[in-house]
């Protein structure tokens, strides 16, 4: 719990709250992610994470669960209704991608058990009714983000632009998302065109983007599957600004991608630039002391944005536990999980490395923009866009 405090500017807890927390209390914290299948560069770092997250929260254990869904929205679904009946899970953590996380997010209303998702899409907490009311996430939502790529492509004084995306909620949802931030701009979308996370060849989908000659095209697609059309573009040509969506940032879509790289542009969270960040930037310290964490067990360069997605779904739950158990309720009980709702809704000044969470009845979500940089590759590196931020 000592490395998650600073992470907790509102969360203080009383010395008479801690007192009431019964000692020897479990709470078991369920985790679904992507660590195989498509989707396995975004969950593996989510998966490595956990061993990070804190085990005691004042007087509390905490028990981490994890299983593997494959990049199957079916699986997902399965992993999270065993996490309940089996082991007894009072918050569930996942899962690493979209269509996962909406398939579960039914689980969680019907079993009155909160999730904390992984994925991007704003579909999964919003708006915040029905089944919605038991689901919260950490990633940015993807209309965050489309604001500040159409920024850049204001900057850049783009005026025609071709859009490329997964075939699933990911890229619908972010082609929404660009539509409305273009609303009112002088900017066009002249083609769209999409693709399956397992495709192998975007060869037809990139010749019709590169024939609508567009000055920019937005990518949006998530971790290694990313790369195919970036690559493609490249190889035939594309002279343009090519943009990313946060589901690129991750170190191993920079070895995928390798040159076809160079000078692409994303909005990411602060995370992937900790070092960069002014000194009075609130994500700097957390991302450094994550970073620091996590490299010294994975190795140098290792760090990505995903996994900093599972360690503020971990600053939340640590958060959210000492207000649940100060209400009187046990680990493993109806009014537990009901009390951990309550408590994640209530969320406020929560630090973490991709921003500071501030959640309400209608946000289940709580991050603004100072959750979001530009980055632009450079020499293989993400690189803190001065021009663009």
């Amino acid at each position: 719990m000592k490395k998650f405090l600073p992470y907790l500017i509102g969360a203080a807890i009383t010395v008479n709250s801690l007192a009431a927390l019964a000692a020897g209390e479990t709470v078991n914290v369920g985790v679904v992610v992507s660590a195989t299948g498509p989707a396995a560069s975004l969950g593996i770092a989510e998966r490595n994470t956990v061993a990070l997250l804190p085990t005691r929260i004042g007087d509390a254990q905490v028990s981490y669960t994890i299983l593997d869904d494959a990049t199957d929205a079916t699986q997902a679904v399965r992993n999270m209704r065993k996490l309940i009946s089996e082991n007894n899970a009072d918050v569930i953590i996942g899962t690493t991608a979209t269509p996962g996380s909406l398939a579960m997010v039914d689980v969680a209303a019907e079993k009155k058990i909160p999730m904390i998702s992984l994925a991007a899409s704003a579909a999964i907490v919003e708006p915040v009714d029905g089944a919605r009311t038991w689901a919260f996430k950490t990633p940015q939502n993807d209309f965050l983000m489309a604001g500040a790529i159409v920024q850049a492509m204001e900057k850049a004084g783009s005026k025609k632009i071709g859009f490329i995306g997964f075939s699933d909620a990911y890229g619908q949802n972010w082609l929404k998302e660009l539509k409305n931030a273009l609303q009112g701009k002088s900017i066009e979308i002249v083609a769209t065109e999409s693709y399956a996370r397992p495709d192998t060849s975007v060869t037809g989908q990139v010749l019709k983007l590169i024939a609508a000659r567009p000055d920019a095209i937005l990518i949006a697609g998530s971790g290694t599957a990313a790369a195919l059309p970036q690559r493609e573009l490249k190889q035939r040509g594309f002279k343009g600004q090519i943009y990313q969506t946060h589901g690129a940032g991750n170190s191993e879509f920079l070895k995928i991608c390798g040159s076809a790289c160079e000078g692409l542009i994303l909005p990411a969270g602060p995370i992937l630039v900790a070092g960069q960040l002014p000194n009075d930037n609130l994500m700097r310290k957390t991302g450094l002391d994550y970073t620091q964490q996590y490299e010294a067990k994975y190795g140098k360069g290792s760090v990505s944005g995903f996994g900093g997605h599972m360690h503020d779904a971990g600053a939340l739950v640590a958060a959210a536990i000492p207000v649940a158990l100060a209400g009187g309720a046990k680990p493993g009980t109806d009014a537990f999980r009901q009390a951990l709702r309550d408590a994640l809704e209530k969320s406020k000044d929560v630090v973490g490395v991709h921003g500071v969470f501030n959640m309400s009845p209608k946000d289940h979500s709580g991050l603004d923009e100072r959750a979001r940089v530009l980055l632009r590759v450079t020499k293989g590196q993400w690189e803190f866009a001065q021009d663009l931020n």
